[in-house]
């Protein structure tokens, strides 16, 4: 039996690794130019393929029956081979927005919906909302009679749906709209999953909204796949369990924490433990500018440094996967906490003032510098941080603590 995805790019695509996930799958990538479309789906060397971007329309002359969904939205992402060698459509895309709203516990009864975007994703998202009884759909788009310059006269909108690429990586920190600007807003979700939450989803959840990233999609869209491929009904155990596989291979252990606290070393033991990349933001800017940071401060200043650092935390923070060390004051500024977060579970390591160490630390001259920083910059570790490790004994304690947090069962919801 012979599985996989059909799309024009595929070479990041979590697809094989979450099918493996689901139901220990043998499915493969299937890249291809749109040209080449017609000769695969006519040689039906398959027993299922699911269909990504650009193709989720491309595919429709080749197949001989759809669903009613499929058919209604106009796009299928999902073809089984049946037993007499014909091919059937499905979207199952449908399936995975609606579980992503339900986990996020958004429902579109009665509600005015945004939706940014006219793709066909955009479709999918207004037949979810429409046969979940929303009240109305308004699409936007950059040259709809709706657009990003008269968006603002539908702010009784309560639930926003982003289905564009804006704040995809390598665009990071870009948002469609800022949530705050639409008062009855009571829901946002963004179909993007890289980064795992984007500015979009982080807005609305800075003030009270709920909102998701678009990996519960993805999970979803493959789980609803499972049936009609054959394979049996996906359990909310296996959903649960693929989904926080993904975010934890995906997601970044950030190292917040005074100067001298052991960032550095911690890093380098996760780093080994886990077979991850370690980057330190004091070491990129060290080895972009050819000089210490006591250097730096003193031929620069410190702002200097800190437009230095700066840049080092958006470029880290966008990636993915790493054990990432900040420097002391790293976390100080609002665009660096919000680079850090985009991907980030941080780890706040607590170090007794007294056993902090000042050797080479430009602001870490003397015993009551160190106290009145911590004064200051305690309280903003404190409430950046998911988890606040101690690290005044054996370091290897301070890793077993940051491991144990990070592979334990963490529902997104709480996050």
């Amino acid at each position: 039996m012979k599985y996989g995805l059909v799309g024009r790019i595929l070479g990041h695509s979590f697809s094989p690794m979450l099918h493996k996930l689901l139901w220990d799958a043998d499915y493969a990538l299937f890249p291809m130019q749109e040209t080449e479309l017609k000769a695969f789906f006519e040689k039906r060397d398959f027993a299922g393929v699911n269909v990504t971007i650009p193709y989720k329309q491309a595919v429709i002359p080749y197949l001989d029956r759809m669903d009613e969904k499929a058919r209604r939205i106009g796009c299928v992402n999902t073809v089984v081979k049946e037993k007499d060698g014909s091919l059937s459509g499905y979207n199952t895309d449908y399936d995975g927005f609606a579980k992503m709203a339900a986990r996020a516990g958004i429902d579109f009864a009665g509600k005015k919906v945004l939706i940014f975007g006219t793709g066909a994703t955009s479709m999918t998202v207004s037949a979810v909302a429409r046969d979940a009884g929303c009240r109305e759909v308004i699409f936007v788009s950059r040259t709809g009679s709706v657009n990003y310059q008269n968006v603002y006269e539908q702010t009784d909108a309560q639930i926003l749906v982003n289905t564009t690429p804006v704040g995809m990586f390598p665009d990071n920190g870009h948002y469609v709209v800022n949530p705050a600007d639409f008062p009855a807003c009571e829901g946002v979700l963004d179909v993007v999953y890289n980064p795992l939450q984007t500015a979009f989803v982080r807005l609305a959840k800075r003030k009270g909204i709920p909102a998701s990233g678009g990996l519960p999609m993805l999970v979803g869209q493959a789980a609803a796949a499972m049936p009609l491929f054959g394979v049996g009904e996906c359990t909310d155990k296996a959903f649960e369990n693929a989904l926080s596989v993904l975010k934890r291979q995906e997601e970044n252990i950030v190292l917040i924490g005074m100067p001298g606290s052991g960032k550095s070393t911690v890093g380098k033991l996760l780093a080994k433990e886990l077979g991850r990349e370690l980057v330190d933001t004091d070491e990129m800017v060290i080895s972009r500018t050819d000089k210490s940071i006591p250097q730096i401060f003193a031929e620069r200043g410190e702002a200097y440094f800190r437009r230095l650092e700066h840049d080092a935390i958006v470029e880290v923070g966008g990636k993915n996967g790493l054990i990432i060390s900040i420097g002391g004051g790293g976390i100080l500024k609002d665009s660096n906490r919000e680079a850090l977060l985009q991907n980030g579970r941080i780890y706040y390591l607590d170090r007794d003032a007294n056993l902090l160490a000042r050797e080479g630390r430009p602001l870490s001259k003397s015993s009551s510098a160190l106290a009145l920083m911590l004064e200051t910059r305690g309280p903003i570790y404190e409430s950046f941080c998911h988890k606040k490790i101690a690290n005044n004994g054996k370091i290897e304690e301070a890793v077993e603590a940051i491991l144990a947090d990070f592979y334990s069962v963490r529902s997104e919801k709480s996050n």
